[in-house]
């Protein structure tokens, strides 16, 4: 029955007729059990954490075993409540809005340029482009946290959003999937007395979308998940982010282990049903944007 599966393959590394050698069915097992193991300690932590959260201070301190002695999600609703999450829930969801809009238009606009339009000097910008790849990001962010406050940005929402305007990784991923585009669209959009812009905004990115999908999830995982640049702009402001907020309650003695627990699942919830809703699309999207034809 595990192997009827494989009638439905056309390609891949193991196909059907594969299948009757003994060898490859051993194999093919193997791999599926350690996909498997793969899978359990990944899975591991976050559903820990779920299900840890769901215990009483006591219950956590004294019982080793995983499992609650009840699922009561009064527990969650007090905890939100207490900590007001849903200030920090609106924070969140507005840098990720605001880092997704410019993501999508700055790295998609130089990636345009880099792979379309092909100026003077085109290839210094894309070697640029590519040797900054290289560079941590953590290593500029003294430099960058010192530029915020002498432009009076610091406290701001923006420094965060531009942040994201400028990802070497997404402008690849741009300019790998805008050179496999038919030029015939875009020459038939010139003719038609389309401007450059009004051919990225009505041409290239309609026909983008696998690529923009991609880069808009990588994006809202980024934003949501950031700590360090939104914990230096916005610490001690009313525009905390979730991740700020964690690490000061984890910080503080007013919140017990439990609590803390429910804090971090409220903070992971977004990002797995993201990533469950749209795994296909990322996986596609990925492929689709790194591989040229």
């Amino acid at each position: 029955m595990f192997f009827n599966k494989y009638k439905e393959k056309s390609d891949g590394a193991i196909r059907y007729y594969d299948m009757k050698s003994l060898k490859t069915k051993i194999l093919s097992i193997a791999i599926f059990i350690l996909c498997l193991l793969i899978l359990i300690v990944c899975l591991f932590p976050s559903v820990w954490v779920f299900l840890a959260s769901f215990k009483d201070i006591s219950e956590f301190r004294k019982d080793a075993t995983i499992l609650p002695s009840t699922f009561n999600f009064q527990k969650y609703v007090d905890t939100w409540n207490n900590l007001k999450f849903v200030r920090y829930y609106i924070n969140s969801t507005i840098v990720v809005i605001g880092g997704t809009l410019c993501s999508v238009t700055f790295n998609g606009l130089l990636a345009y340029v880099l792979a379309i339009i092909k100026p003077k000097g085109h290839k210094i910008i894309l070697g640029l482009v590519m040797w900054s790849l290289l560079i941590p990001a953590t290593t500029s962010i003294v430099a960058l946290f010192v530029n915020i406050n002498k432009v009076g940005l610091n406290g701001s929402f923006l420094p965060l959003w531009l942040v994201f305007g400028a990802n070497a990784f997404y402008v690849i991923l741009f300019k790998n999937f805008f050179e496999g585009l038919p030029k015939e669209l875009i020459e038939a959009a010139k003719l038609d007395g389309c401007g450059e812009l009004q051919i990225f905004l009505r041409v290239i990115l309609p026909l983008s979308r696998p690529i923009v999908m991609v880069v808009v999830i990588f994006t809202v995982t980024a934003a949501w998940s950031d700590f360090l640049l939104p914990y230096l702009v916005l610490n001690g402001t009313q525009k905390e982010t979730i991740m700020v907020k964690l690490f000061a309650y984890h910080s503080s003695n007013k919140v017990n282990a439990v609590d803390m627990l429910r804090a971090v699942a409220f903070s992971i919830i977004p990002p797995i049903i993201l990533f469950t809703i749209f795994q296909k699309q990322i996986t596609d999207g990925a492929t689709a944007g790194a591989v040229k034809e």
